[in-house]
């Protein structure tokens, strides 16, 4: 359970930056046509659906790096063999 939740957390760190990166983006790109500020419900909708394509495929890859580190069924201190 515990890589579970590692996994989840890191994931979504990572989903939150990218997505609200991209919004900045598609704002800056909308100020540069426009010249306002203005926050388009689309825009929103589109920061969503890329934190959740983030997120599901950030999750799928730590959760897999988690199960399959060794350091987490073994203890620091053990002997490595040669």
């Amino acid at each position: 359970m515990k890589p579970n939740l590692k996994a989840c957390g890191q994931a979504m760190v990572t989903a939150m930056v990218n997505a609200v990166l991209a919004v900045a983006l598609m704002l800056l790109v909308e100020f540069a046509i426009s010249g306002s500020f203005a926050v388009p419900e689309p825009y929103l909708w589109a920061g969503l659906l890329i934190w959740l394509v983030i997120f599901a495929g950030q999750f799928w890859r730590q959760r897999h790096l988690c199960k399959n580190c060794p350091s987490s069924r073994e203890s620091s201190g053990s002997v490595r063999p040669n």
